[in-house]
């Protein structure tokens, strides 16, 4: 079912864990965090870039989305992750959006407070849920980054009446995401925690795990020895007051690892529906792990399994 992701957000700071944001941008990804979701009885939030929209079109993934978010008996949130402009967010709200993130984080406090305003505005006149962003995520010397301030925090929330907030604590985006030993200042998480009463985001928390690294490097994949969230900052993360984390690299390697080992043991299938089934399988497999990581499994009442893609001859 199509859901807002603000009662899954307030549920989920009342009761103490996080809900997934995966993000998609095709058909098969979509069925198979859906696929997971219900196996494990959770609430999902499906994320989609700009990117994603530039790939296949705002009004075709939405409309994808959306037909299989309503045959669904899990709540699914469809959701922008990281707009860059207020057209793009009142797009998305026209194509059945029911929630948005506007990502001002990139300009100065003062720029981002009434931008983000704008935002909050267009959502909230379709009563749809919005996130924005405070710190910079993104460089990998974790002294560079732009950590956000608790101070600021409760002024920007105050000011723009955002309904959720991404955070920067340490993570980044992406594969590589340290230097050194692995980072989440959970002493900042816990102070913004005390600053501000809306449920927080925690962005760039993939794990970038090691092993769908090696299974996609066996079959002909370069990929460099990735950094990424190790679970037990995760856990903590959640403890102190994290409720929604993001969760996006990792899919791209179950999708690319899956692909490349089905192509290379399977040199004489060309039929495009078989070869997509183990990257489907194997993204289906992270976010159930990472449901249960963030403690969402269960989390809804009993719902009917999801049955695999129909395959035609």
């Amino acid at each position: 079912m199509l859901v807002s992701s603000k009662k899954l957000l307030l549920k989920a700071q009342k009761q103490g864990y996080a809900v997934g944001q995966f993000n998609v941008y095709n058909l098969e990804s979509a069925q198979a965090v859906i696929a997971a979701a219900e196996r494990e009885k959770s609430p999902i939030i499906l994320g989609i870039t700009e990117k994603s929209i530039d790939y296949v079109g705002l009004s075709e993934l939405a409309l994808i989305i959306r037909d299989l978010a309503k045959m669904s008996k899990v709540p699914i949130a469809l959701h922008l992750d990281h707009g860059r402009t207020i057209e793009v967010v009142r797009d998305c709200l026209k194509a059945g959006f029911t929630s948005v993130m506007f990502d001002g984080s990139f300009y100065n406090l003062g720029t981002n407070i009434k931008l983000t305003q704008k935002a909050v505005k267009a959502a909230h006149n379709k009563d749809i849920q919005i996130e924005a962003e405070l710190g910079r995520l993104g460089f990998i010397n974790k002294k560079a980054r732009s950590f956000t301030d608790p101070d600021e925090a409760e002024k920007f929330v105050k000011k723009t009446k955002v309904d959720s907030l991404a955070i920067a604590v340490g993570t980044s985006h992406g594969a590589y995401k340290f230097t050194g030993e692995s980072f989440i200042d959970i002493e900042r998480i816990k102070l913004v925690r005390k600053k501000v009463q809306i449920p927080l985001v925690l962005h760039g928390a993939s794990g970038a795990l090691s092993d769908l690294v090696g299974q996609a490097n066996r079959y002909g994949a370069k990929i460099k020895k990735t950094s990424g969230v190790p679970d037990e900052l995760i856990k903590k993360a959640i403890k102190v007051g994290i409720s929604k984390i993001n969760i996006d690299t990792d899919l791209r390697l179950a999708f690319n690892a899956g692909l490349r080992q089905n192509l290379s043991q399977n040199k004489s299938e060309f039929d495009p529906r078989q070869l997509l089934k183990p990257a489907y399988k194997e993204i289906t497999e992270i976010v159930s792990q990472k449901i249960k990581l963030f403690g969402s499994k269960n989390k809804i009442h009993s719902v009917k399994s999801r049955l695999p893609c129909r395959q035609t001859g």
